[in-house]
Formats: C-alpha cells, sequence, structure tokens
C-alpha cells in the first residue's frame, strides 16, 4: 500500500494502461523468455530459474508450517502427486545453481572499492582505457542484494533437506518403502544417507529445518516490508507492471523518437503553445512532475548495473551513471513522499490541514528531508558530482542541482545503451531528457555551449550558423547537375527520391565529402533524385535532445511543412539523427514518409549490379571496421546492411570491435553533445578511437557525419600491428566513400580487365 501511495503521487499516464490484451501479451511474453538479458546467456538462465523457484516453491512453505506441528505432514492430493513433487525438487535444484550463479557474478563484476575510484579515473584520464573504470555494481546497495541472494540459498537449501528428510522419514525399518522413490526422484539419494538415524531423530530435523524455512521467509518479508525502496527486492513484483507499461505496446525500448512533453495530457505542439496557461510547467522540474511510470522505474531498478557498465560517459570518466541517476530519484521520491502526500491534501478544494490544540499547522511538515542513502551519496560525490544545499523546504527541492548535479544531467549522449541493456524497461532517456527540457524552458539553465546553438538554430536554420545559400556547396566539384526541387524540378514526384542532405552533410568538409559521394553513387546507378537545396533546414533533432522541445516543434513543424508541400514521399538520409527524426518523430506533425537510409539504399544498389565495386590491385587490400552509430542501430536496430555493403567491397576485410551492435560504444556526439566540450575524464571518440585502433584496422567506417565528426576529431591514433607494434594511423570515413573508391575503380580499364580476368580464372 505505501508503494502503491508513492506511485500515485506522480502525474498521470493514461496511455500506459491501454490496450489491455495486447500489453498483457507482452509482458508475459517479455518475462517469460527474459528477452530483457541481451548477451548475458549464463546471467539470463541463472535468472529465470531463480524467478520462477518464488512461485513453484511457496506451497513448500505452506506445509512447513504443518510441519511444526506434526512431521509427517503432507498437503492433500499435491504431495502424493508425482509431477508436482518432481517439479518442486527439479526447481528447487536448479534454483540453487543459479543463486550460486548469480552470487558469482556479483563477486566477479563488484567494481573496484569507493576510495580507489580517485586512483582508477586518473589512470583511465592517462591511459583513455575504459577498462579501468569502476563498472556495474559500483555504487549499489550491497546488503540490498546480499540479503536477497542469502535469503533463496537458504530457502531452497532448507527445501532441499525437508525432501531428503522427508524421505527417510518415511521409510520403516524393517520394510522400506520404495515406492518412495517416485516421489522424491533427486533428493532420494540424500535421505538414503539419513536412513539409519531414529524417527525421533528425523522428525526433529524435519521440524528445525521447517521452522529455519519460515523464519528466513518471515525475515525477507519484514524487511522488504520496511524497506519499499528495495528494488533488488521489490522488482520482482513492480517489474511485471513496468514491463506492462512499458513505452511501446509492441514491447520494443523506448529508444527511437522522444515523449512529447504534455501539458494538461495534451502533447505539446506550437498549436497548443499559443494556449498555454501561464504558470504551466514544462519538463520536470520536481520529482512529483514525473508520471506514475516514472516513479515506478526508479522503485523498480535492480541495482543490477547493466547501465552503468555500457555507459559511454561512466566509463569514460564522467559523473553520469544511468543507475546512479535512477537511484537518487528513488531514494529523493521515497524521502519526500510524505510531504508530496501531504501537499496533495492542502491543495484539495474545501478542506484545510489539521491544526494542533493551539491552532498551528504540524512542526514537522516542513523538516528537512534525509540525505541520499550512504552508497548512493558516496558514489555520487566519488564521481565529481557536488551535491547543493538542500532546500528548506522539501516540497521546494529542485531536481537539479539539489539531487540530480548539472554535470551529470549534461553528460548523457542519449546512446540508449542503458534503456537497450535494462532488463525491467527503465526509460532512462526520457527521464533525462524530461529534466532537460524543465532547466532549458523554465530555468534558462543549460551549458553556455547550447546558447549558440539554440541562437543558429532559431536564426538560421542549422547548429553552424551558416547561410541558406551555403547549402549547396559540397556539390560544387561534381560533373553532374544536382536537381533542386522548386528550381530544376517542380516537385519529389518527378524523382525517386528526395535526398535529405542534413546540416552536417552540408556544412561539416567531411560530411561534405560524404553528401558527395552518395550523390555521385545514385547518378551511377540511375537512380534519380533532388534535393532541396536552400530550402533545407535542421530536423530539430539537437535542439530536442537537448531540452529545447519548443525550438524543436518549430524547426520540425518548418520541415514538415516544407516535405508535404513538395510532395516528398521517397526520402533518403545520410545522417542518423535526420533519420530517426523524419522516420519515428515527423508522424507526430502529420510528416508520413518513407525514409531509408544511405547504407540500406546503397547495399541494394549493390545487391541489383547497379552498382558494381572493383578489387584493388594486389596488395592494396585494406582492413575496415564499422562503428554502429547510435540513433542507426540502437535506436533504429539497422545493424546488418551496413556490413553486408562493406562485405560487398572487393578488397576490405570486416573486422569487429570489442563493443559492436546492440552493445557499440557512442562516438560522444549524440544529446547535442557534439557542441559541447568534454572536460572531465577521457573524452569518448577517444576511447572508443582506442577501440578501433586495437583492432588493427586501418580504416573505421561510420554511417553517420557526426560519428565521422567525433571520431575524426579524436585525433590520428596508431593502430596496432599483428606484432603488437604502433603502423601508420586509423583513419575514419563515411562507408560510401570507401564504396565510391571501388566503383571508381571500374572507371580504369586496367584494373576493370584485372578484375574481369581474375574472376574467369
Amino acid at each position: 500500500m505505501k508503494i502503491l501511495q508513492r506511485m500515485q503521487m506522480g502525474a498521470p499516464a493514461p496511455e500506459r494502461v491501454r490496450p489491455v490484451g495486447a500489453r498483457l501479451w507482452r509482458a508475459f511474453v517479455s518475462i517469460f523468455s527474459h528477452s530483457g538479458f541481451r548477451g548475458r546467456p549464463v546471467v539470463r538462465v541463472a535468472h529465470w530459474l531463480v524467478m520462477v523457484s518464488f512461485p513453484l516453491l511457496f506451497l513448500t512453505l505452506i506445509t512447513g508450517y504443518g510441519q511444526l506441528l506434526n512431521p509427517g505432514f503432507a498437503l492433500p492430493f499435491l504431495d502424493s502427486f508425482a509431477p508436482y513433487t518432481w517439479t518442486v525438487e527439479l526447481i528447487a535444484w536448479l534454483s540453487l545453481l543459479g543463486i550460486l550463479a548469480l552470487m558469482v557474478v556479483r563477486l566477479r563484476n563488484g567494481g573496484v572499492l569507493p576510495w580507489r575510484k580517485a586512483e582508477q579515473l586518473e589512470r583511465g584520464n592517462q591511459t583513455g582505457e575504459a577498462s579501468n573504470l569502476p563498472r556495474r555494481f559500483f555504487g549499489s546497495t550491497r546488503w540490498h542484494a546480499i540479503f536477497v541472494e542469502l535469503v533463496v540459498l537458504g530457502v531452497v537449501i532448507c527445501v532441499l533437506v525437508l525432501r531428503a528428510a522427508e524421505y527417510a522419514y518415511s521409510q520403516p525399518a524393517l520394510s522400506p518403502d520404495h515406492s518412495a522413490l517416485l516421489l522424491h526422484p533427486f533428493t532420494a539419494w540424500m535421505g538414503t544417507l539419513l536412513t539409519g538415524y531414529s524417527q525421533a531423530t528425523l522428525a526433529n530435523l524435519i521440524t528445525v529445518t521447517a521452522c529455519a524455512k519460515i523464519v528466513i521467509s518471515m525475515l525477507w518479508m519484514m524487511v522488504v516490508g520496511v524497506q519499499t525502496s528495495m528494488g533488488v527486492a521489490w522488482h520482482r513484483f513492480l517489474a511485471v507492471v513496468n514491463i506492462y507499461a512499458r513505452r511501446e505496446v509492441d514491447g520494443s525500448n523506448a529508444l527511437g523518437p522522444l515523449e512529447p512533453i504534455r501539458v494538461a495530457g495534451e502533447p505539446l505542439t506550437m498549436e497548443t503553445l499559443e494556449e498555454l496557461p501561464e504558470d504551466a510547467k514544462l519538463g520536470v522540474g520536481s520529482i512529483s512532475d514525473f508520471t506514475w511510470k516514472g516513479l515506478l522505474d526508479f522503485s523498480t531498478c535492480t541495482e543490477c548495473g547493466r547501465c552503468q557498465e555500457l555507459c559511454p560517459a561512466w566509463s569514460t570518466g564522467k559523473p553520469l551513471s544511468p543507475k546512479l541517476f535512477t537511484l537518487a530519484l528513488r531514494d529523493h521520491h521515497a524521502a519526500t513522499a510524505a510531504f508530496m502526500r501531504a501537499a496533495q491534501e492542502l491543495e484539495q478544494p474545501g478542506e484545510s490541514p489539521a491544526e494542533d490544540a493551539n491552532g498551528d499547522f504540524p512542526s514537522d511538515l516542513f523538516t528537512p528531508i534525509p540525505e541520499h542513502s550512504g552508497d548512493v551519496l558516496a558514489a555520487l560525490r566519488a564521481s565529481g558530482a557536488q551535491s547543493a544545499e538542500a532546500s528548506a523546504n522539501p516540497l521546494e527541492r529542485q531536481l537539479v542541482p539539489e539531487v540530480i548535479t548539472p554535470d551529470v544531467l549534461w553528460a548523457c549522449t542519449t546512446c540508449g545503451a542503458c534503456v537497450e541493456q535494462c532488463p525491467v524497461d527503465i526509460e532512462h532517456v526520457d527521464h533525462i531528457v524530461d529534466v532537460r527540457r524543465h532547466q532549458v524552458l523554465m530555468e534558462s539553465a543549460f551549458p553556455k555551449e547550447l546558447a549558440g546553438v539554440f541562437k543558429q538554430l532559431e536564426k538560421k536554420g542549422n547548429p553552424y550558423g551558416q547561410a541558406a545559400r551555403k547549402r549547396m556547396d559540397w556539390a560544387k566539384n561534381l560533373d553532374f547537375p544536382v536537381p533542386v526541387l522548386g528550381v530544376d524540378v517542380e516537385d519529389a514526384t518527378a524523382v525517386e527520391y528526395l535526398f535529405w542532405v542534413g546540416c552536417a552533410g552540408a556544412f561539416d568538409d567531411q560530411g561534405k565529402k560524404t553528401s558527395a559521394a552518395i550523390a555521385e553513387l545514385l547518378h551511377r546507378a540511375g537512380v534519380s533524385f533532388a534535393v532541396l537545396g536552400q530550402g533545407e533546414s535542421c530536423t530539430g533533432d539537437p535542439a530536442r535532445r537537448a531540452g529545447n522541445e519548443v525550438l524543436y516543434q518549430m524547426l520540425a513543424e518548418a520541415a514538415v511543412s516544407t516535405l508535404n508541400e513538395v510532395k516528398a514521399r521517397k526520402i533518403v538520409v545520410s545522417c542518423a539523427h535526420c533519420f530517426n527524426t523524419i522516420a519515428r518523430e515527423f508522424p507526430d506533425l502529420d510528416g508520413h514518409f518513407e525514409v531509408v537510409h544511405h547504407t540500406q539504399l546503397l547495399n541494394r544498389l549493390v545487391r541489383e549490379k547497379r552498382l558494381i565495386p572493383v578489387p584493388p590491385q594486389p596488395g592494396a587490400e585494406k582492413t575496415i571496421t564499422y562503428h554502429d552509430p547510435c540513433y542507426l542501430g540502437r535506436h533504429n536496430q539497422i545493424y546488418e546492411p551496413p556490413r553486408e555493403l562493406l562485405d560487398a567491397i572487393p578488397g576490405v576485410k570486416q573486422v569487429e570491435m570489442p563493443r559492436s551492435r546492440e552493445g557499440a560504444m557512442c562516438c560522444g556526439g549524440g544529446g547535442a553533445r557534439a557542441w559541447m566540450e568534454e572536460s572531465e575524464g577521457t573524452r569518448i571518440a577517444v576511447a572508443r578511437m582506442g577501440e578501433a585502433a586495437g583492432t588493427g584496422a586501418a580504416e573505421v567506417a561510420t554511417a553517420c557525419p557526426f560519428c565521422t565528426q567525433m571520431l575524426g576529431s579524436a585525433g590520428q591514433i596508431p593502430k596496432q600491428s599483428g606484432a603488437g607494434e604502433t603502423d601508420s594511423s586509423v583513419q575514419v570515413h563515411d562507408i560510401s566513400l570507401t564504396l565510391l573508391e571501388a566503383v571508381r575503380r571500374g572507371d580504369q580499364p586496367d584494373l576493370a580487365s584485372a578484375s574481369v580476368g581474375g574472376s574467369n580464372e
């Protein structure tokens, strides 16, 4: 009831309840398939076994109560029903193995001790080795996990001992009952070791073991009843509701598009913005501004640290940990729940707060809330965050900077690794962006670098601050004309694709090369396309991820209006962020288009033989490693087309970095971080390039201009040769440039003929 009351403090979220049937089915599939445990097969199996032991062994607790009075007590029908007894014994043994495996995993991944944090951070800063930094269980409340693990271990051991003792107790000394073997298939061997003891001794063993099992079980119930913020225990109940209420009804993660700001239940748009009341709150500024689903997210956290382990900010020495962010909000919510409830009662019309005998309000209503739990506070301080002085009135306590410091909030790249890895479907990115929204729109508090970006987006329609007339500079050196809609072509119905160049593709030096390469490849393949030229503007992705939802709405509506005006239907984009925004977020603004990433289209053109890459001269082959852009991979599940395209280029040997596909590391440019300085720890791009260099690859292939920009700016990192020495350096290019180089080789008769001759032999 206490947890339910705490969740009721949040704002309504009616869209998280229906459709009931679809949500129930997806929750059932997700929970019983354990699909959230990606890339961790041992943990997945072990946790599943422990999970199912909870309901399947519950009836043994009832049997234990009966055995306190009668050692020979058995549940009617069930304890003589072989399928039931087989299930109980099998799951008891398997869950014993499962909990031991989980305990070993926790011991092996316990992270470094808090007092060694500074030492590890310093070494990580010097070497750029993210592996030196604490991961997973650092900052988790360890006694919570140890207590729960010992409870499970104790219960299953008691069950197995009881089953063995029951078998021995059922064997008369003169004529053993061999039929009992059928009911004790996996514990009879233990029971035979006890058959030499007297019935009285066995009866005492059963009574004592049953009592121990009951005490352990009741102790667990008492502790979790008092510690309602113990996520590692309560998640077995709360996770069911949290997964049921997930953002995406189809069961996918809360990635791709962001949730819109809702005011009085309605999404914020340019139309509704004009009708906002003066006292409207945008974003999340205090704990009560979260929806009940957000509050449930925080209480459901199991402190497993999977999000922390893969977070690029945390692993490179930044103060942000998705886990600690969640735990800080959970503890703050638990500490302020009573005050929030009292505030709601004070606001009820027609009611007044209770007064004491002197006619005064209760003196403890506005007492300061307690600090965070020791582990979380220590972890936050150790990671460089400094807690601001708490407000005297807990009802006025702002999340930033009093609970979450600005350094923590703005370190997020919105890469989605935390969301993708979370087994209980916590929506970290949405919550971080919601807090950013309040800071930007209500407090005007954001990194100084973003002030210029916002101004340039508003005035120039791009974050680079370039004039619209320069949007076609990338095409100046092409030997064929690039049609511009509204100038050379009336509308998009006259061409097969509208090529959305994007701001980076139009203004960044490397982005210009990528745009030109894509245009040339489309031209060579005979694909008709046109661009918007000066009519193109930013999709608004940097503004939205930075929390400036109003600016995003303005830019997005303008872009959607332009696309609808030119009758665009099929769009090819080179930027992963533009791809995500146009394909996944523009539909909310009546922008419905068929969007394809350039690697998808180029891969299809190569498969159809409309583009024919030619092998290089012998000895000119090269090794390439592919970097997965977060907004193409994790956010939109496009992993294979870029790799298939690389595999189709002769003379290219592809190698994978240690972290790739779903587990790929961010380049550091998402969440508007491309325009912010990294002043703490190792640069994310440097750490990622270090991983690339470790593969021995000569080139990093990318599929997003921001990845090219960020990784390229990390400096020339020496690659590792087979002997462990350095040899040249790792270059960064878009895949389209690698493909164009191979296709252009077909223009050279000697190479083309050599290729044909070689293929015939």
